[in-house]
């Protein structure tokens, strides 16, 4: 089983999921299916399925216009929003595509359909994947916008929380420096998350991904998995879990997005006075 990390749009990931026996593939979100197409040309496999996390366009814009390549393309989600849906499933459903089984992990919250991937291939030493869409990120969680504190406490400790520690995490999103930069002011002390951080910061520079972690990893340093450490309690000053988890999500979305770095050709034009005439107070 071999996993190509794509990266989209501003900061989105696709994953194309490859069979190497049978060349054969499923891809996560399916989000710029033109870049999709040209890494499936290149990779030289034929495309099978779509495992589709939520139904948010920058995870399932490309459906459709898939779906008209690939006439007998399978698309499978857990949410009727889904574009070109053909299965619809359920949790615990599992599938199966050659060697590789995905179990679907039902994690409602960030929306009421949110679906989760886990898979694993058929006698083979490498660690099992889960495809976290926009539940579990490296070092956060998604926002709550169709669910509850309770409903994203359960699925990041009874369902993601369970799978194996070995499993790898890939996410939806590369927000991992942010992340870490929040985890960092909930856990000053955490030297888990500050060699994390400082890793993350060297590959955002080289414009490099940082998925996959490890769950073990995310126990770790992720604070959203560590809502029953004191350190984590009494930066938000609750005790019961959910209550820290729901405390975390507030100041996490009140923690300020670090600011954009101008380019270096932005940095020259500035210097050279080109952006001046559009600076002007009329």
């Amino acid at each position: 089983m071999k996993v190509k990390v794509i990266s989209v749009l501003e900061d989105n990931y696709m994953y194309l999921v490859i069979e190497e026996n049978t060349k054969e593939a499923v891809v996560v979100d399916a989000a710029v299916p033109k870049r999709l197409l040209e890494i499936v040309r290149k990779e030289g496999v034929t495309l099978k399925a779509i495992l589709t996390t939520h139904h948010h366009w920058d995870h399932a814009r490309g459906n459709e216009e898939l779906a008209k390549v690939y006439p007998e393309l399978q698309v499978y989600g857990a949410d009727e929003r889904i574009g070109a849906l053909t299965h619809k499933v359920t949790h615990n459903e599992e599938l199966k595509f050659g060697d590789i089984n995905v179990r679907c992990l039902f994690t409602p919250c960030h929306t009421s359909g949110h679906m989760c991937y886990f898979m694993w291939e058929e006698n083979s030493p490498d660690a099992p994947a889960v495809f976290s869409g926009d539940t579990l990120f490296i070092g956060g969680c998604g926002k709550f916008f169709e669910g509850t504190a309770e409903q994203m406490y359960w699925n990041l400790t009874e369902i993601l929380g369970a799978l194996p520690k070995d499993t790898n995490v890939f996410c939806g999103h590369e927000y991992t420096v942010r992340n870490l930069k929040f985890a960092l002011k909930v856990e000053p002390e955490n030297e888990s998350v500050k060699k994390k951080l400082a890793w993350a910061k060297l590959r955002d520079d080289d414009d490099l991904p940082t998925v996959p972690s490890t769950l073990q990893e995310e126990f770790d340093y992720n604070p959203f998995l560590r809502v029953s450490e004191e350190s984590v309690q009494k930066f938000t000053g609750k005790t019961d879990p959910v209550d820290v988890l729901r405390a975390l999500r507030t100041e996490k979305d009140k923690f300020k997005k670090p600011k954009e770095r101008l380019t270096p050709q932005a940095m020259l034009a500035f210097e050279w006075g080109l952006f001046s005439p559009f600076m002007e107070k009329k």
